[in-house]
């Protein structure tokens, strides 16, 4: 069987996104989502959960929060 994960960025148009030399896909709308692809088509999912932890733990997701947190306090 043929299997591929695809990781999709809608803004005007539809277009894939391919993982890094390191075989991740990283969020371009939510910094720090990140997704181990073969991982997840190898059903390993405890590398998946070890990459979207380390993505969670990242500074891009740390200025994420850091951005929405100063948002939410504006209201």
């Amino acid at each position: 069987m043929n299997q591929r994960c695809k990781w999709v960025c809608l803004l005007i148009n539809l277009r894939s996104l391919s993982p890094s030399a390191d075989g991740i896909i990283r969020s371009q709308v939510f910094p720090g989502l990140w997704l181990a692809v073969e991982a997840l088509l190898n059903n390993q999912m405890v590398r998946v959960l070890e990459v979207v932890q380390a993505g969670l733990k990242s500074p891009e997701h740390n200025a994420f929060v850091q951005q929405l947190q100063k948002h939410t306090s504006l209201k």
